[in-house]
């Protein structure tokens, strides 16, 4: 059964083998700090950790998923769902009204993925990553994640 907490100490080299895999642009400072303490840091586990999810606090009332990534093997089977909603549920309680991130344009996985989860795409960024194009997206936190 997955388990989301707070990152360990320990789980620092595996995260580092997961954004490596999962993500086409992975942002390695950003994750050391979030092992350092800040911004907070959230891992799924089984037996080990197989996905993460990084959040940080915006601007009006809006929290930023900057980062949430799952091991390539492990895709699929509710990981990415559960820390979403772990996150999402955390954040609502420390206040915030909305979650935000953005999504390369190109990435029709991750598009999917949010919108069935309740994320609505609200603006283009045409140069938001190396490769190009992304898009922010929004989701209200008054109702849970499903």
């Amino acid at each position: 059964m997955v388990r989301v907490r707070q990152t360990t100490a320990v789980d620092g080299d595996r995260l580092r083998e997961i954004q490596a895999a999962a993500l086409p642009e992975p942002w390695p400072e950003l994750l050391d700090a979030a092992l350092g303490g800040f911004p907070p840091l959230f891992v799924a586990t089984e037996t080990r950790p197989v996905g993460y999810g990084i959040v940080m606090p915006g601007p009006e009332e809006t929290a930023y998923l900057t980062e949430l990534a799952v091991a390539p093997d492990e895709q699929r089977k509710g990981y990415g769902s559960a820390l979403l909603r772990h996150i999402a549920e955390t954040q609502r309680s420390d206040g915030y009204e909305r979650l935000a991130l953005t999504v390369r344009a190109v990435d029709e996985g991750a598009k999917e993925f949010y919108r069935e989860h309740g994320f609505e795409t609200v603006e283009r960024l045409p140069d938001e990553y190396d490769s190009g194009a992304g898009f922010l997206l929004v989701r209200d936190l008054t109702e849970p994640i499903n």
